[in-house]
């Protein structure tokens, strides 16, 4: 990919005014591939890795101000095939990629991690402006050295490594051992090297997650990369505090007064990812439920939308908007959400992807419409909830959660089990769905048996009731 790197408009004294587009392709990435070139590989795969590196490098902007990428090919030896920050274009780079020859040799990988810490990495030329030092390690079978003081030592240095395995020679505790916490994040493996290419989107998006969502939610059991928007948009202390879905849980109610506007480089300081669930438990009041406004949006300095999630009262429709390459913006509107405008607690999730959006309302999954190429966010202007179509009044509405996750994933672990209600699954006759609902929230360590007392003990509900839920809780609780 050519560098884009800033837009810059020159006004008549001849002073260059510099807007900053941000995303995974303008991260500050000082990149290091250490790939296998042994024996065991063969020409013919090596040059499949080959490939396989050229597809995920080519979604960042290689240049100075950007991302630096590095090769190592190792075997009995570490050879550094292309120094750091060599190549200034991504064409550039890619030739050279491709003219790398095939090593041949033993497999030494704690080495080749060793070489890239104690050498390549120092050799930035500019250490303090590296937001990111990620290293992906490509081995095809067991070390026949040590990969673990090498590996704890690139943490130590600040190093993110993702360890990649492939074919049926590798070992699964040895990949772990290379890779950071959790393996989940930062181990991949492909069947062999002809089918490598299926991981290609994962590795693509890990990177991305990476470059720009460094911060993280704590949820049950672990912490997921993505931005706590009623912290970061300031909500829990703008907004008055109230009881939400369930009695352990607090809610945030929004008036006409309640103004919920902060700078985007404060919020997305990297710019969004490609791929990103968005997640909101609401209650839409009267005057909230026949109106028509953006849940949540992200506007550049001259108020055009960059991304929106609307919420239309009128044909209780819910509507993403996003960029799009051939025109300033695209907008995909989602039919069948005509609960989420009843006056009771909603969960609302869009699963975006760079191909799709696809919308579920309370873990039921609504429609799946497809989406055009997106362009990077300008991060010089603000993000907004709860503001009215085209204006900046603040809608009325109370807000429980409002989170956006880096990994799609993610979508499949969080759900809406903090909205059911055990009257409600009583009332309707559904034990059945109580106990799977409720289990259906990742972490959750609950027994049949228990759900059954709090059937039978109604006061218990609350903490008990959705202690498995994706981090539900008050923002300021300190658990």
């Amino acid at each position: 990919m050519l560098s884009r790197c800033i837009n810059c408009v020159c006004v008549c004294v001849c002073v260059c005014v510099c807007v900053l587009v941000t995303g995974c392709s303008t991260a500050v990435n000082d990149l290091v591939y250490v790939i296998d070139g042994s024996w065991s590989v063969g020409s013919r795969d090596f040059e499949t890795a080959k490939t396989w590196l050229i597809n995920i490098t080519s979604g960042f902007d290689i240049s100075s101000h950007y991302s630096q990428v590095a090769v190592v090919q190792y075997s009995s030896t570490p050879r550094l095939e292309i120094p750091l920050g060599k190549h200034q274009s991504g064409a550039e780079l890619i030739q050279a990629i491709e003219s790398i020859r095939y090593l041949g040799g033993n497999t030494q990988t704690g080495r080749a991690i060793k070489f890239a810490v104690d050498h390549v990495f120092p050799s930035s030329g500019r250490p303090s402006a590296v937001k990111n030092r990620i290293a992906v390690v490509v081995t095809d079978g067991k070390s026949q050295d040590d990969v673990v003081d090498a590996s704890v030592e690139a943490r130590a240095q600040g190093v993110t490594v993702f360890a990649v395995g492939v074919g049926t020679e590798i070992t699964g505790s040895e990949l772990v051992s290379i890779a950071n916490k959790p393996a989940s994040t930062y181990v991949l493996y492909a069947e062999d090297y002809s089918h490598i290419d299926r991981i290609r989107e994962s590795m693509e998006q890990k990177l991305c997650e990476e470059s720009v969502c460094p911060t993280r939610i704590p949820v049950a059991s672990r912490d997921e990369k993505g931005f706590e928007l009623l912290l970061g948009m300031n909500i829990h202390l703008k907004a008055k505090k109230i009881q939400g879905s369930l009695v352990s849980e607090a809610a945030y109610s929004l008036t006409s007064n309640t103004d919920i506007t902060e700078n985007t480089r404060e919020i997305f300081p990297e710019g969004l990812p490609p791929s990103y669930v968005f997640v909101a438990t609401i209650r839409l009041r009267k005057v909230s439920s026949q109106a028509t406004f953006d849940l949540w949006r992200v506007l550049s300095k001259e108020g055009e939308t960059q991304a929106a999630v609307t919420l239309n009262g009128e044909d209780k429709t819910v509507t993403f908007a996003t960029t799009s390459a051939p025109t300033l913006e695209q907008r995909i509107t989602l039919h069948g959400f005509e609960d989420l405008f009843n006056g009771g607690w909603h969960q609302v999730k869009l699963l975006v992807r760079q191909s799709h959006v696809t919308g579920f309302l309370d873990d039921h999954q609504i429609q799946e419409v497809a989406v055009g190429p997106v362009e990077p966010i300008y991060i010089n202007g603000k993000t907004q909830v709860a503001k009215q179509l085209g204006a900046e009044t603040t809608v009325p509405v109370e807000i429980q959660k409002l989170r956006l996750y880096c990994d799609p994933h993610q979508s499949e672990r969080e759900t809406a089990c903090e909205i059911y209600s055990v009257d409600l699954w009583v009332n309707t006759g559904h034990l059945g769905n109580l106990e799977s609902r409720v289990c259906q929230a990742r972490g959750e360590n609950k027994a049949p048996q228990d759900l059954l007392v709090s059937l039978a003990h109604p006061a218990s509900r609350g903490r008990e009731e959705i202690q498995g839920c994706q981090g539900n809780q008050d923002p300021q609780d300190p658990r």
